[in-house]
C-alpha cells in the first residue's frame, strides 16, 4: 500500500462510528457529521471507562439523532439525560461578538428559505418538532419519562434554572451563537464533575461560539481545550 493510501485509511479509521450514530444519521436525525459523531462517542467511552458521576446534556435537541446516541450511553451508564431546545424556530445571534456569516444565515432561517438535511424541511419548520423527537427517541427503545430521560423545551436561560441537575459528566453544546454557548458553559461548568466532558459542536462553525469558547478557556485556565471537528473541553487535573 502506498503512503498516500495508508495516510488515507488511517484518516477513515478515526471515522468509524457505532452502530446506533450510523443509524440516526441514516434516518436524517442528525446534521452531524460522522467525524462530530466518533469525538462525541469516545468522549462518551471514555465517561463510561472512568465511571464519572453526573448527568449527560445537550443543548440543542434539534432532530435528536445525537441526543439519541447520549442518552442511550446515559442509560447504560445509569445516569440521566436531559436535553434542552426551543424544539422549534432557533433564536437569532444578537451578540456584537457574532459574525456577520451567523447573521446572515439566521436571515436565511427567518425568512423561510432555510433547507433541512438532504433537501427534507428545515427541522424550525416542523409544526410538532417536540413531538417528533419523542417519537424518534421511542423508536430508539427511550422513553421520554421526565425522570431518566427529559427534553425541556424553552430559552436555555428559562428551562436551566427549573431542574436539578446536581453535578454533569458529559455536556454537548450544539447552539450556535455567542449569547447561548457563553451561557451554557457558564452554567455547566459549575457543576462539571472533575473527569467530566462538554464537547463544543460549532467552534470552528460560527463565530460567536468560538469567541465563547475562547473567552472561556482564558478565563478559566483551570480547563483545556483539545482542539478536532468538534472541540472538546475538560478540566486539566495535571
Amino acid at each position: 500500500m502506498s503512503n498516500v493510501y495508508a495516510r488515507a485509511a488511517h484518516k477513515l479509521s478515526g471515522l468509524r462510528i457505532g452502530r446506533l450514530a450510523k443509524s440516526v444519521r441514516h434516518d436524517h436525525l442528525t446534521y452531524l457529521s460522522a467525524a462530530k459523531l466518533a469525538r462525541i462517542e469516545g468522549a462518551l467511552r471514555d465517561i463510561e471507562k472512568t465511571g464519572t458521576d453526573g448527568a449527560f446534556l445537550e443543548f440543542g435537541v434539534a432532530l435528536g439523532g445525537s441526543a439519541i446516541v447520549i442518552a442511550s450511553a446515559a442509560a447504560r451508564a445509569g445516569h440521566r439525560f436531559v436535553g434542552f431546545d426551543v424544539f422549534g424556530m432557533i433564536p437569532p445571534p444578537t451578540s456584537d461578538k457574532d459574525d456577520a456569516g451567523s447573521k446572515e444565515r439566521y436571515e436565511v432561517i427567518a425568512s423561510g428559505g432555510a433547507s433541512g438535511i438532504h433537501g427534507e424541511t428545515y427541522y424550525g419548520y416542523h409544526d410538532d418538532l417536540y413531538g417528533e423527537v419523542v417519537d424518534a427517541f421511542a423508536r430508539y427503545g427511550l422513553s421520554v419519562d421526565g425522570q431518566s430521560v427529559a427534553l425541556l423545551k424553552g430559552l436555555f436561560q428559562e428551562t436551566w434554572p427549573t431542574v436539578q441537575i446536581p453535578s454533569v459528566a458529559f455536556c454537548h453544546i450544539d447552539c450556535d451563537w455567542y449569547d447561548p454557548v457563553k451561557f451554557c458553559l457558564e452554567q455547566v461548568s459549575q457543576k462539571l464533575s472533575p473527569k467530566g466532558v462538554i464537547v463544543l459542536d460549532d467552534y470552528h462553525d460560527w463565530g460567536g461560539c468560538r469567541v465563547a469558547t475562547d473567552e472561556f478557556v482564558t478565563d478559566h485556565p483551570q480547563f483545556c481545550l483539545k482542539d478536532g471537528p468538534n472541540a472538546i473541553l475538560r478540566r486539566d487535573l495535571q
